[in-house]
């Protein structure tokens, strides 16, 4: 009998070995942090789903990539510090090449270019110095590459309003309780100026490239994980060569946002 149960076990326990090695390894999963307030780049439609170009270009890239990717909603100013402490393993909101955050962060390729540009009321004709702004109130997303910039700019010449997302600085906007903005005038093109509530505004001070002096923004993810982002932009670069990266875009906006969608016509 002993014989017997040592031959059993000695079966079950090879049994055992050979459905491990056959067992399907556990997918790979990636928490990925986005804005949801930047239409038509990320918002969340009516019945709470995250849209927009940048989460079908994540999700796109994650297929590709052969991992589960969770997309979580924050606050922009939120999303750098959540990759620092580990709480995301990558941003997928388009970001900015700040040198503050080139020390901080790795910036992957750029995914589009989108030049800034002031926001006025149609009627004014303002001198962009000092002088020329003083007193404006100007209404800017909290934590931004746009912020930095007037502040650098203007500093209290301006009398700037923070808000957490773009839909807040475009009601007050419409209200009338500010002067202008600033911010990327493809986004402000679609969802504001395109609109009855933007009819009486217009663009002014030329196209601006906050970031640093340098044109392009990207996704971002942390120094030590420099084989993650170099996979991602691998994927990326596949996606806009096949033109998907295009069909992907034209779902939600007419105008390219990078060079390399000129083959794709």
């Amino acid at each position: 009998m002993t014989v017997d149960r040592t031959i059993a076990a000695i079966a079950l326990a090879s049994v055992s070995l050979l459905a491990s090695a056959f067992a399907p390894a556990h997918a790979e999963k990636l928490v990925l942090g986005n804005e949801g307030s930047y239409p038509p780049f990320s918002m969340v439609d009516p019945s709470g789903r995250l849209t927009g170009l940048e989460p079908d270009l994540a999700r796109e890239m994650c297929k590709r990539m052969n991992v589960d990717c969770e997309i979580v909603v924050m606050d922009f100013k939120g999303l750098i510090p959540a990759l620092l402490q580990k709480k995301l393993d990558a941003v997928v909101s388009q970001t900015k090449p700040l040198p503050e955050r080139k020390e901080k962060v790795l910036f992957g390729r750029p995914v589009l270019f989108n030049p800034d540009s002031y926001v006025v009321p149609a009627n004014k004709n303002y001198e962009f110095t000092k002088a020329g702004l003083k007193g404006v109130r100007i209404g800017l997303q909290r934590g931004s590459a746009q912020a930095k910039y007037v502040t650098e700019q203007f500093g209290d010449a301006v009398q700037i309003v923070f808000y957490d997302n773009p839909d807040q600085i475009r009601l007050d906007l419409a209200n009338g309780r500010l002067d202008m903005s600033l911010g990327p005038k493809i986004s402000w093109t679609n969802e504001f100026l395109s609109k009855p509530e933007g009819k009486n505004w217009k663009f002014a001070g030329g196209d601006l490239w906050t970031g640093g002096g340098e044109a392009g923004s990207s996704w971002i993810a942390r120094k030590d994980s420099a084989e993650l982002l170099n996979r991602m932009n691998a994927t990326l670069d596949t996606i806009i060569k096949d033109c998907t990266f295009t069909t992907l875009r034209k779902k939600y906006m007419e105008v390219a946002l990078l060079p390399e969608e000129a083959a794709c016509k």
